[in-house]
């Protein structure tokens, strides 16, 4: 994909549904008794291993244009699949599932793409075990693919060494079936959209500081989700009406639920011009309409507490930070190493090869920002978030850029260079 400069950005855009509430709308669903009814669902490839690992399970989805349908059995209503059921490139979907599987009273096995067998398992398999799951990885390395063996879990109380919604969701999904409360404590407050959204189906859970803890054995109710525009997608929209120059854009029905409004607030450090606009709630998470102007961006800290509810926006970011004058530094993000790619390495190397000024650090990156930027052939590692964030980087270059394996961006948004297009940036 060969995306070109572009002089002025104007328009709305209306962004997919969010990613992880989308995914956690079918699993929770499928646990529930009676129908959920899920509306904006994302139809990207991750979200669609979930429905068709759900399906293998015995579970009714239909999937049409307007709705998704999930026919739920029950907590206890799962059936046993005899082969392997596929996550594709989906860690949400490996990791969560794992979590319910560990409590059902058959085994499982788990696999998926290249990428998903070398992202770290071991965070779920450690407090799984710690509950009485009997859960390994097929090939000794604590990677997938995965074997389950669904057994009695027992309550614990989980101090994990990292803030990820995945190890969190995890552990309180296993928490369902344990023989007591359970809970789990995060560094720091990581995405909360499992604690919002089980309580709506009927879980007792209750959050205190950075714990969250879950008692088992509820009787969930099918929902209607209204499932809100995703902010991690609207983070490409954001830097780029930020970017170029008599730009305005209006990015509708964002979700701004505080555990991942990290770029709004990283944006505003920057000194970004966005207003929020409509602000309402959306199956109880909050939404508004994102007004988005160009702007003369700084370079700032990112670090800490704010990692968390920004982690999967940093390479956006990293463009914003190239463009912006001063000097950014991301630091506390060593989490970025275990994604789709690493994405340290792949950040870095590609700014470079556009001319940026970039530092990596073992936990982030440093960039001097303020240079031009050139034309570059962007090598992605079939990554969607650096092929999105350098179809940005590309609008205020010199020359453009070259997208190598453009279409992994249908991992999250199948429909992102349409609506680009809309805007008169291709």
């Amino acid at each position: 994909m060969l995306v070109e400069p572009a002089h002025s950005l104007k328009g709305e855009v209306n962004i997919p549904g969010d990613k992880s509430i989308s995914h956690r709308s079918v699993m929770f669903g499928a646990l529930a008794d009676g129908l959920t009814e899920v509306t904006h669902f994302l139809q990207g490839a991750d979200c669609l291993s979930t429905i068709s690992c759900f399906r293998k399970l015995g579970i009714e989805i239909e999937n049409t244009p307007e709705r998704i349908l999930i026919h739920g059995r029950g907590l206890h209503g799962l059936r046993p699949y005899d082969s392997m059921l596929d996550v594709g490139n989906s860690g949400t979907t490996i990791r969560l599932i794992s979590g319910i599987l560990a409590g059902q009273t058959f085994p499982s096995a788990l696999n998926g793409d290249s990428s998903i067998q070398k992202r770290p398992m071991k965070r779920i398999i450690t407090p799984l075990r710690e509950m009485g799951a009997d859960i390994f990885g097929l090939n000794g390395n604590d990677c997938a693919p995965l074997k389950i063996n669904g057994s009695p879990l027992h309550a614990v109380d989980y101090q994990s060494p990292v803030a990820s919604a995945q190890v969190k969701s995890c552990v309180l999904l296993a928490g369902l079936y344990a023989d007591g409360p359970t809970s789990v404590t995060e560094p720091s407050l990581s995405r909360n959209h499992t604690e919002l959204m089980l309580s709506s189906f009927g879980a007792r859970l209750s959050s205190h500081d950075t714990t969250a803890t879950i008692w088992p054995d509820p009787l969930l109710k099918g929902q209607k989700i209204e499932v809100p525009g995703d902010i991690s997608s609207a983070a490409y929209f954001i830097a780029a009406g930020l970017l170029v120059p008599n730009s305005e854009l209006l990015i509708r029905n964002v979700g701004i639920n505080p555990t991942r409004d990290g770029i709004l607030r990283a944006a505003m450090a920057m000194n970004a011009d966005i207003t929020k606009l409509n602000i309402h709630e959306t199956s109880g998470e909050p939404v508004c309409d994102l007004l988005v102007k160009s702007s003369e961006l700084t370079g700032t800290t990112i670090s800490g507490d704010l990692i968390p509810a920004l982690i999967d926006e940093i390479p956006v970011i990293a463009v914003m930070a190239a463009y912006a004058q001063g000097t950014t530094i991301i630091k506390d993000a060593a989490e970025l190493k275990v994604k789709e790619s690493n994405r340290i390495e792949t950040i870095v190397t590609n700014l470079k090869a556009m001319g940026a000024d970039v530092t990596a650090e073992d936990d982030g990156m440093v960039i001097h920002g303020g240079k031009q930027l050139h034309h570059a052939l962007i090598h992605t590692c079939q990554d969607h978030r650096i092929a999105m964030s350098f179809a940005v980087a590309a609008l205020c270059s010199q020359g453009g850029a070259e997208i190598a394996d453009a279409e992994c961006v249908d991992i999250s948004y199948p429909n992102f260079y349409r609506d680009f297009k809309k805007l008169k940036c291709l």
